[in-house]
């Protein structure tokens, strides 16, 4: 009788992720399922809840390698002027939730994590995240303080997070028979926010 595979949980882990990095690559994660996983890395349903404890918790993992990436692609934007580097972030992250919507549906549409490293992992992501964004507010504005940045990056973000929801649930609309275009409505954005920063500046 054959003896059951045998997988170390790093090697294992690293099977799982690529297995659900290929399902999210075509389609949603609605129709994936722990047993489906288990078929596609050639173990048991029970040594994936054995390693990750729930399915829940296997998802959260891919949220931490999505915000992961998204972190990859924010770092990537080099540019010393905050304004390019500002109008380039607004769109990276458009390209980034276009060319992967499935994955960024699971980050979204599903609860993170609550507590324990996951979430610690997770929270630390996103803080990084804002804290570029904060630091290239004030680089621009040095007149803002430390919460009117902190307030003015999640309105940002808000903001930015909205239109590219809309842009990829084909939401905002048409002008003269022509869908309007994500990329075109994020640069107007940042340039009414920008504005309104320069203008803060002028008048101090």
């Amino acid at each position: 009788m054959a003896r059951p595979r045998q997988h170390a949980p790093d090697a294992l882990h690293a099977q799982v992720m690529h297995a659900c990095d290929e399902w999210l690559a075509e389609q949603p994660v609605h129709g994936l399922s722990l047993r489906a996983l288990a078929r596609e890395v050639g173990c048991a349903p029970s040594t994936l809840l054995k390693l990750y404890g729930s399915f829940n918790n296997l998802l959260q993992h891919v949220n931490v390698e999505t915000l992961a990436r998204l972190q990859h692609t924010i770092t990537s934007l080099i540019d010393d002027d905050p304004e390019p580097w500002l109008r380039s972030l607004a769109r990276a992250y458009w390209r980034f939730a276009e060319q992967d919507c499935y994955r960024w549906q699971l980050l979204f549409d599903y609860p993170l994590a609550q507590e324990g490293e996951l979430d610690q992992r997770q929270s630390d992501l996103i803080e990084a995240l804002f804290t570029q964004v904060e630091a290239s507010l004030k680089s621009y504005q040095p007149a803002l303080d430390d919460l009117e940045a902190r307030r003015l990056g999640r309105t940002l973000w808000g903001s930015v997070h909205g239109l590219v929801q809309l842009g990829l649930n084909e939401r905002l609309g048409y002008w003269q028979g022509q869908q309007l275009k994500v990329d075109e409505l994020l640069d107007q954005l940042m340039s009414t926010i920008l504005a309104g920063l320069r203008h803060r500046g002028a008048a101090t």
